[in-house]
C-alpha cells in the first residue's frame, strides 16, 4: 500500500545532500546559542551542526530550533555529541569552555580550557580537515595559540574572535558620547582581549576627522573630558554584564556572525582578530594578539600594518609580554 508521501510526491531525481556552506558550533551554552541564532537569522549556512557533551541540553536546543524552521532559511540543522556530525564544515566555531566566574579573570580560565581544547580539536580536524576554526572561548588569545598548535593548521585558518567585540563596544561608547551612530565612529582596540588591551587613540575618527587633533591629550590622563574612561568601560563591560545577568551572549554572538559573514562570503573586510604577531612591533614570541586583519574565504589573508604611536606600540608589546608569561608554561 502506498504511503501518503508516495501518493503526494513523484520523485524525479536523487537529492543532492552535499552541503555547500556548513557551519559547526561547538558548545550550546549561552554564547554558543547566541552565535547559532545570529547565524541562522543571517542565513549564512545551508547546514548547521551543533556539538556539545551534554546530550540532553544539546537535544533540547536542537529541537527548539527545529520547531522554528518555518521562520529560518537554513534547511538542515543537525546535532550530536560525536564530531562526525561536523563533517565537511567550512567554518567551526568553538565556544565550549569552562564558564567564567564572578571575580575571575580570563587568564584564570587558561589551564582548564586548554584541557577542553585537547578534547575538541582532534575531532574537528579529523572530520573537517579543510575548515577554518574560530575560537571564542576565553582566554581567547592563548587558546587560539593552543588550537593552532593542536590542529596543525596554517595560521591563517585559525582565528581568535579577539578584540572584534571590544572594538565594537569602543565605537558604541564613543558614539554615545558624541551622539553619533557607532558605524560612523571609527576606532580600534588591539592586543589582548582583556585588561591589557590597547586603545588606538591616534586612529579614532569621525568622518575622517581625528579626534586627537581636536583635544590636546585626547585619551590620556591630561584629557579634561576623560575620554580614557571609554577604554576602562570597554574592559569592565563584560564583567559588568556577567554580574548583572550571569553571562555575556548577544553581543558576542552578533560579533562572531559578522566575522563569519566576512569569511564565508569572501567579503575581505578588516576585523581586529587574534592572530600570530611574531615579528610585528618588536614581538619575538609565538604570541596571538588582535591586529587588524582582512578576513575572506581563505581565513586571515592579510594583516593591516597600523602606524601606532610610540606609546601604543609599547603598550602592545606589554600586552604580548603579559600573555607570554602565562603561555610559556602551558602543557600541550
Amino acid at each position: 500500500m502506498s504511503t501518503v508521501k508516495e501518493k503526494l510526491i513523484q520523485n524525479l531525481t536523487a537529492e543532492d545532500k552535499t552541503s555547500r556552506c556548513k557551519i559547526t558550533v561547538v558548545g550550546v551554552g549561552n554564547v554558543g546559542m547566541a552565535c547559532t541564532i545570529s547565524i541562522l537569522l543571517k542565513g549564512l549556512a545551508d547546514e548547521l551542526a551543533l556539538i556539545d557533551a551534554n546530550a540532553n541540553k544539546l537535544k533540547g536546543e536542537a529541537l527548539d530550533l527545529h520547531h522554528g524552521s518555518l521562520f529560518l532559511s537554513t534547511p538542515n540543522i543537525v546535532y550530536g555529541t560525536d564530531y562526525s556530525v561536523s563533517a565537511n564544515s567550512k567554518l567551526v566555531i568553538i565556544t565550549a569552555g569552562a564558564t567564567m566566574k564572578v571575580g575571575e579573570s580570563r587568564l584564570d580560565l587558561l589551564q582548564r580550557n586548554v584541557e577542553i581544547m585537547k578534547g575538541i580539536v582532534p575531532g574537528v580536524v579529523k572530520n573537517s580537515p579543510d575548515c577554518k576554526i574560530m575560537i571564542v572561548a576565553n582566554p581567547v588569545d592563548i587558546l587560539t595559540y593552543v588550537v593552532w598548535k593542536l590542529s596543525g593548521f596554517p595560521v591563517s585558518h585559525v582565528i581568535g574572535s579577539g578584540c572584534n567585540l571590544d572594538s565594537a563596544r569602543f565605537r558604541y561608547m564613543i558614539g554615545e558620547k558624541l551622539g553619533v551612530h557607532p558605524t560612523s565612529c571609527h576606532g580600534w582596540i588591539l592586543g589582548e582581549h582583556g585588561d591589557s588591551s590597547v586603545p588606538v587613540w591616534s586612529g579614532v575618527n569621525v568622518a575622517g576627522v581625528p579626534l586627537k587633533s581636536l583635544i590636546p591629550g585626547f585619551g590620556t590622563d591630561s584629557d579634561k573630558e576623560q575620554w580614557g574612561m571609554v577604554h576602562k568601560q570597554v574592559i569592565e563591560s563584560g564583567l559588568e554584564i556577567l554580574r548583572l545577568k550571569g553571562c555575556t551572549s548577544w553581543a558576542i554572538g552578533l560579533s562572531v556572525t559578522d566575522m563569519a559573514g566576512s569569511i564565508l562570503r569572501n567579503l575581505r573586510r578588516v576585523h581586529p582578530v587574534s592572530t600570530l604577531v611574531k615579528g610585528l612591533y618588536g614581538i619575538k614570541e609565538d604570541i596571538f594578539l588582535s591586529v587588524p586583519c582582512i578576513l575572506g574565504r581563505n581565513g586571515i589573508t592579510d594583516i593591516v600594518k597600523v602606524n601606532l604611536s610610540p606609546e601604543e606600540e609599547t603598550l602592545l608589546r606589554k600586552s604580548a609580554d603579559i600573555l607570554w608569561n602565562f603561555q610559556k608554561d602551558i602543557q600541550l
